[in-house]
């Protein structure tokens, strides 16, 4: 009888999945920690063809929780369409910042948001007298274009159900569109219209009377890795605690 039931316990043992290690186990054993970065979003991070390394916001941030966790960092490359899915299926560890939205919560987890970013359009200058608000886009002869996988993708057609809308795909962007006459405007976080117009004179931000869709931003983890995404959300209060985000936001000259 008594052997009988060993034999049951351990059947029901067997049969139970064993417990999925953390990411974190995984980056403190291995020394390394995998951070998924697109290299196209400017303060955030911008890949350097010549180096083939990164720099931006995103990139100081993961290269002191690297630190702080006394690891090295690896950048390893993505693009918005695969974003959620490559944290998904453990290509890396954690990605750089990515705004929220319910469609992605249902795949992945988020860390705490640590800052915000609103949608702006951009347009050429020589069409400032054309478009002067949000209601000057949203025509049928007008075309505005977004990134495949941005939130803007998704964004685009719901503030121009009457325009016409142009999705391009990385390594494809959005204002190239917008700087070589193939669409009029393009919307994008007013953290990187600020960049652009700096970066491009003849491109403006139009006078909207206020930017949109104003959205908190966060890093996304596997779904069901609660230890690290806890370790994570620690490591982030702290941090916001003693000024770092602030710092950064005035080194990179965020404005949102």
């Amino acid at each position: 009888m008594l052997k009988s039931l060993v034999l049951t316990a351990a059947l029901a043992l067997s049969s139970v999945p064993a417990l999925a290690q953390s990411a974190l186990n995984d980056i403190l054993s291995g020394g390394v920690l995998k951070v998924g970065t697109t290299g196209d979003w400017n303060p955030m991070t911008m890949k350097d063809v010549a180096t083939n390394g990164y720099t931006g916001y995103d990139i100081d941030v993961m290269n002191q929780l690297a630190t702080d966790l006394g690891v090295t960092v690896e950048f390893v490359p993505t693009d918005w369409k695969t974003l959620v899915s490559g944290v998904s299926a453990g290509t890396y560890h954690i990605t750089g910042s990515a705004s929220m939205s319910p469609a992605r919560a249902k795949a992945a987890g988020y860390s705490t948001s640590y800052f915000s970013l609103a949608t702006v359009p951009l347009i050429n200058k020589k069409d400032a007298d054309r478009f002067k608000d949000w209601a000057d886009l949203d025509k049928a002869d007008v075309i505005v274009a977004a990134t495949l996988g941005t939130t803007q993708e998704k964004q685009v057609k719901e503030f121009f159900p009457n325009a016409q809308y142009k999705i391009v795909e990385a390594p494809a962007r959005d204002f190239q569109e917008v700087l070589s006459g193939r669409a009029q405007a393009h919307i994008t976080s007013n953290v990187e219209a600020y960049k652009l117009i700096a970066q491009y004179p003849e491109m403006m931000i139009v006078p909207v009377s206020a930017p949109r869709a104003r959205t908190p931003v966060a890093m996304l983890m596997k779904q069901d890795d609660q230890v690290w995404i806890n370790y994570v959300n620690t490591w982030i209060t702290l941090k916001r605690e003693a000024g770092f985000f602030d710092e950064l936001g005035i080194k990179w000259q965020l404005q949102n």
